[in-house]
């Protein structure tokens, strides 16, 4: 059996990104690799709860901005009062679509990447 263990996002500024999951959604370092050239620094993001984890990734070697497609790919977290989150991230500025039918919405981190926010069930 197989179980899910991390998800991978690439970042251009890894504190700026730490700092952004840490306001935006509670997500705390657990884990640092850093190259012993320098060329990368990973770094995991956990939720305290789960042992999922959020993987960020600088490389030192690439400057351009990431390709992120249409921004069809994403991450999900479900939150469990969904309305003071949607007032946290509407006061960041972050929320980037809404789909009120659904009762979902999506923040966009600072390089682009999507993350839906749902309501936990």
């Amino acid at each position: 059996m197989l179980t899910f263990n991390h998800f991978n996002f690439n970042v251009s500024d890894l504190e700026r990104s730490i700092q952004f999951y840490r306001d935006a959604l509670g997500l705390e370092e657990v884990r640092r690799k850093e190259a012993k050239d320098g060329s990368f620094t990973i770094v995991f993001l956990g939720d305290g709860k789960t042992d999922f984890r959020l993987e960020l990734t600088w490389l030192r070697d690439h400057p351009q901005k990431y390709d992120l497609g249409e921004c069809e790919f994403h991450l999900a977290l479900a939150a469990e009062d969904y309305e003071t989150v949607h007032q946290k991230h509407a006061g960041m500025g972050c929320i980037c679509f809404e789909n009120p039918d659904m009762g979902i919405y999506f923040i966009s981190d600072p390089d682009g990447y999507w993350i839906e926010i749902i309501p936990a069930r």
